[in-house]
């Protein structure tokens, strides 16, 4: 026996797919300026370096309003200032305190950001920080009553933290200056290229992974007894495997949509903390089955050795070795999960987590999968483009970016930094928008195994490079419209599904893969006819 158990498997395997089927691809920005003159800008991120009494301290992050003048991109165009405390400090009334060519340090308070920004312009401010009272950077809008507004100094907000240690140099009577430029974000950054081989890898790897890591003597039963080593092989394989059904399919999508508007209203830091559980007991369960299955292919003797164990009784040594391993692992990246480096754990228990899950899920035939491609294909289109329209925001985009208050995020996710972006951040692609084409990858790459294909004739080639096609176009729609999330199933449902029809109705074989699994045995098979 090894931990855990099979029935166990399959519990973590169809819950880790309906977690998985709620995100797909979120990244981008959101909202439009309202149109007012004057009031047009993009919100953008700000570079902001400081000096205290000539010493560099370290650099971070403003952003603009949507009035003010503009900041240069390049840092070499920007102007050191030095910076002053307002009085008052909300800056809600006239400026008593000398700003004039100096940048004017105010903080949020009971007028709105536009009058702020009128009254440090008259008080011969060259710019205007405000300080925000909690660690996000709100977006400064115009007040729905001013009709044009003539604001030629540039407005910005920033943390509170960053706020607090400037205001506390000034009040210690430090020189403080400041350098503020914007520099420009690249919509596709080159780091998307190590992304896209680790979701083709995922995909790849899930497909072949049965083939691959089954023992070498799997194949070679006993000659006195060939048909119950056989009967027995198929009843364990049986047992590890769970089949969707059409029925299911549509419920899982349509039961996904619920539970994303219920992220959407009452996304909470104890909402996502349960969800990170959740990841965390899947990415073990799948770290767990790699591993132990990798030991067992290289040492078919160890696991061989039993201990007993409570609730589980005889359980091999090797399988609850590596489950406390993995058990370790998860605590550690779970304390770890905000940190800058968190990425690469989440990303390897993510892998681990939709192998596994490939590999207990499976489609029966393409009447199934193309069910549930299309479905999954209207769901993600739905909630990044159209939901604004009703929500006034993309409920998909909103429910991956996580909680601004929290810093929590769902980790339905691969992500990986942004290499080449000033501002850092990461690219992403949801774990649906590679467990949904990798369940048609999986079942064609077995599919051509069950039918004898050869290299000549097999599917699987042409899906894998049809997936990774579509992740291409995916990439490529997301610089056409700047940056703006896409609905990766958009792109993938095309280059795998139909790839897939495509290639049947031209072999003349997409009955066979409509109705694989279905076809009901003839007579000759049920009452097979006696050698004389």
């Amino acid at each position: 026996m090894s931990l855990p158990p099979f029935n166990c498997r399959i519990l973590a395997a169809a819950l880790a797919l309906y977690l998985i089927g709620l995100l797909c691809l979120g990244a981008g920005q959101n909202g439009s300026p309202p149109k007012i003159p004057g009031c047009s800008n993009e919100f953008q991120m700000v570079m902001v370096e400081n000096w205290v009494d000539g010493e560099n301290g370290e650099a971070f992050t403003g952003m603009t309003a949507q009035f003010g003048a503009v900041l240069p991109f390049d840092k070499d165009k920007a102007i050191k200032l030095p910076v002053v405390l307002t009085t008052p400090l909300d800056s809600c009334s006239n400026i008593t305190s000398k700003v004039s060519g100096s940048i004017a340090l105010s903080v949020r308070g009971e007028c709105t950001f536009t009058d702020k920004a009128k009254i440090a312009q008259a008080g011969g401010a060259a710019a205007l920080v405000l300080i925000n009272d909690k660690e996000v950077l709100d977006e400064m809008g115009c007040n729905e009553k001013d009709t044009s507004l003539d604001v030629s100094i540039p407005i910005l907000m920033i943390k509170a933290s960053a706020g607090d240690a400037l205001k506390k140099s000034i009040l210690e009577n430090k020189k403080v200056e400041i350098l503020l430029y914007a520099p420009n974000s690249p919509v596709v950054d080159y780091g998307v290229v190590f992304l896209w081989l680790m979701s083709v890898g995922t995909v790849f790897a899930a497909a072949v992974w049965l083939h691959v890591t089954r023992p070498k003597n799997d194949d070679q039963y006993d000659e006195l007894s060939p048909k119950k080593s056989a009967n027995d092989d198929a009843s364990k394989e049986e047992e590890e495997t769970l089949d969707i059904s059409a029925t299911g399919a549509i419920i899982f999508v349509i039961s996904a949509s619920t539970f994303l508007i219920l992220l959407f209203y009452f996304m909470s830091a104890w909402f996502i903390l349960i969800l990170t559980i959740f990841f965390c007991i899947g990415g073990m369960q799948g770290m767990h089955n790699i591993i132990t299955t990798l030991i067992t292919r290289r040492c078919n003797k160890c696991s061989q050795k039993n201990v007993k164990v409570p609730l589980f009784g005889d359980t091999s040594v090797v399988s609850l070795v590596v489950l406390l391993f993995c058990f370790v692992v998860a605590v550690v990246w779970f304390v770890n999960r905000k940190t800058s480096y968190a990425w690469a754990g989440q990303d390897i228990f993510g892998i681990c987590l939709m192998i596994n899950v490939l590999q207990v899920a499976r489609l029966p035939n393409i009447r199934v999968a193309t069910i549930l491609l299309c479905c999954a294909f209207v769901y993600d289109i739905f909630w990044v483009f159209i939901s604004p329209l009703i929500f006034k925001q993309s409920v998909m985009i909103a429910v991956a970016r996580g909680s601004k208050d929290t810093g929590e995020s769902i980790p339905m996710l691969l992500r990986i930094p942004r290499l080449s972006d000033p501002w850092g951040g990461y690219n992403m692609i949801g774990f649906g928008d590679i467990l949904f084409p990798g369940l048609l990858i999986c079942f064609i790459f077995r599919y051509d195994r069950e039918t004898n294909k050869g290299c000549s004739n097999s599917y699987f080639p042409w899906l894998m490079f049809g997936y990774g096609l579509g992740l291409f176009i995916t990439y490529l729609g997301l610089y056409v419209m700047n940056g703006h999330g896409q609905p990766a199933l958009l792109y993938l449902v095309p280059c795998t599904l139909g790839i897939t029809v495509i290639l049947g109705l031209v072999r003349r074989e997409l009955r066979d893969l409509w109705n694989y699994g279905t076809q009901q045995p003839s007579a000759s098979d049920v009452n097979p006819t006696p050698i004389a």
